[in-house]
């Protein structure tokens, strides 16, 4: 089922579309950076160039995935963002998006920064897993998130070393 990385252009983002590539039978990626652009559509990925404080943006680019994988610090990064100014606003904005997307589930990845905006996000699809970018080595975020990516359905308790960013 289709994948959306949102925050793809980030470090974080590029190793889990390369990881994702061999699992998911589409990869997309949303990117603010249209140098990352070229990369990404050479490897067979989907690439989407916006604003990621614009929840059209990420919506349409969304539209039909079922699991989006959100880089949290793409709300706080120094990227442009245009339609929102703070991390709550980006949040409600791919909320927003994400559910006018039909997106099933996300794979919140942040830390203790932004654990307080996932809230919207996580109201906003049918399953929400958050894993934790500071207990967790780049390898393992990668690893949890191919796992938790190709799971016909995420239970109750997840069975994962991923933190609920929300009770963390």
């Amino acid at each position: 089922m289709p994948v959306i990385v949102v925050g793809a252009d980030s470090d974080l983002g590029e190793r889990i579309v390369a990881a994702l590539l061999p699992t998911a039978a589409e990869v997309r990626a949303f990117v603010t950076d249209p140098g990352a652009a070229p990369g990404l559509k050479q490897r067979g990925v989907k690439v989407a160039i916006g604003d990621v404080s614009d929840g059209s943006h990420v919506g349409g680019a969304a539209i039909n995935t079922f699991c989006a994988v959100i880089i949290a610090a793409a709300a706080v990064d120094d990227r442009e963002r245009s339609f929102a100014s703070t991390p709550a606003e980006v949040a409600a904005a791919w909320a927003e998006g994400l559910a006018e997307a039909g997106t099933t589930r996300v794979i919140w990845i942040g830390d203790e920064s932004v654990r307080d905006v996932a809230a919207p996000v996580a109201a906003s699809v049918t399953e929400f897993v958050a894993v934790s970018s500071t207990a967790f080595g780049a390898d393992e975020i990668v690893a949890e998130v191919v796992r938790l990516e190709a799971l016909d359905r995420l239970a109750e308790p997840v069975d994962t070393p991923a933190e609920d960013a929300l009770d963390a």
